[in-house]
């Protein structure tokens, strides 16, 4: 079995604005900078057999390549039980036909489809018995921040590894998009 998504990796100089806002939470375990991305899809635990199809599926997607500015905090779960930090997304339509094509894509190669509401952001922390007057502090701090824009010019499958000090994340293959039209 393999563990898979597909995802989008920001440029160095907007991990190092992400990893800039990461601290203060007691009890966020912090993504490590070099981790972060932007998931379009999680596919999640499949046998080779179906990790070979999705990744061939995945080359069939073509749109052109866009740019996306990160913008805004927030977190998932609810009232005193958020449970993940997240950078947002300022709203990109060429994103949701992006991760919408990728979607269908992996559902006609035999993915079932995801319940989900695509919501697109990059994880900074995983949360566990963080302080609520914390986790809303930090929220009103970064509610303003963005880094940005930077070209998406492709998506990457990956698949992720579990280790006791965090994921491990290795490329199983890139796909380009084709330039945007001058």
């Amino acid at each position: 079995m393999i563990r898979l998504f597909v995802g989008v990796a920001p440029p160095d100089d907007v991990r190092r604005r992400l990893a800039g806002i990461c601290g203060g939470v007691p009890g966020a375990r912090w993504t490590s900078p070099e981790t972060f991305h932007l998931t379009l899809r999680f596919i999640g635990d499949v046998d080779e057999g179906d990790a070979e199809d999705f990744a061939h599926a995945l080359g069939g997607v073509r749109m052109g390549g866009f740019d996306v500015t990160l913008a805004g905090v927030g977190h998932f779960g609810s009232g005193d039980e958020a449970r993940t930090l997240w950078a947002g997304v300022e709203k990109n339509l060429a994103l949701v036909r992006l991760q919408r094509g990728i979607e269908s894509a992996l559902v006609r190669a035999g993915l079932p489809p995801e319940e989900r509401r695509f919501t697109p952001h990059v994880t900074l922390a995983r949360l566990a018995d963080a302080p609520l007057a914390r986790v809303s502090a930090f929220l009103a701090q970064y509610a303003l921040f963005r880094a940005g824009p930077f070209a998406v010019d492709g998506f990457t499958l990956f698949s992720s590894h579990r280790r006791a000090e965090g994921p491990l994340y290795r490329v199983e293959a890139n796909y380009p998009l084709a330039l945007a039209p001058t």
